[in-house]
């Protein structure tokens, strides 16, 4: 499902005033008005998406306070020049990683991750890229996500059978699968975890 669509980027902006008025907002009927237009902003991504409105309140109206984009973190996990990929249950390829928990930084977020979903255990040493992801993926989200790609260093360990994928595999930059998670990570920003990989003198991207 793609929702990159200027009306999804409205329902968005009207959704970031709303909460924001929720939250700081101290008339009542004001506070009336915000539900309003909360209300008005699920059904417009409901309509565009075809997901249920209650389904769209629950991932896109749950939170408070001021609304700003969610942090992915992205494992470059490198052997013998091949990039480690894991393969979801849903048959797609993705770099390891997923949303930057409360209680984590960065890095030790992306090392848990890879943890998690690949068995291995690695070392985090530098940020490749930190992107918009509205900008490079495809988004099924209603909401944004910074994504920040981590070069790290293999240590120990080997596949361990987990809930979210069912194996790993290590690629050449000729090697790329086709089925890719490209919400989570495209052809292209392999390919710059490949240059970042093979010229550490690369500054961290930034867009």
């Amino acid at each position: 499902m793609t929702i990159n669509d200027k009306w999804i980027d409205f329902a968005i902006r009207l959704q970031s005033i709303a909460q924001a008025g929720l939250q700081y907002g101290k008339d009542k009927y004001d506070k009336e008005r915000y539900e309003e237009i909360r209300s008005i902003a699920a059904e417009m991504i409901s309509v565009k998406t075809d997901i249920p409105v209650e389904r769209v309140y629950d991932l896109f109206c749950n939170e408070t306070g001021y609304q700003t984009p969610k942090v992915d973190t992205r494992a470059a996990v490198f052997i013998d020049g091949k990039i480690l990929l894991v393969h979801e249950n849903n048959g797609t390829w993705s770099l390891p990683g997923g949303w930057c928990d409360v209680n984590q930084s960065v890095a030790s977020n992306t090392e848990k991750e890879v943890r998690e979903e690949s068995g291995l255990t690695v070392k985090s040493e530098k940020i490749i890229a930190v992107q918009d992801w509205r900008k490079h993926n495809v988004t099924n989200y209603a909401y944004g996500v910074i994504k920040i790609f981590v070069q790290c260093k293999y240590e120990f360990g080997e596949f361990e059978k987990n809930i979210e994928t069912t194996e790993i595999g290590f690629f050449g930059k000729d090697e790329i699968p086709e089925n890719l998670a490209v919400e989570k990570c495209t052809r292209e920003q392999l390919l710059m975890c490949f240059e970042a990989y093979g010229n550490p003198e690369m500054p961290t991207i930034f867009e």
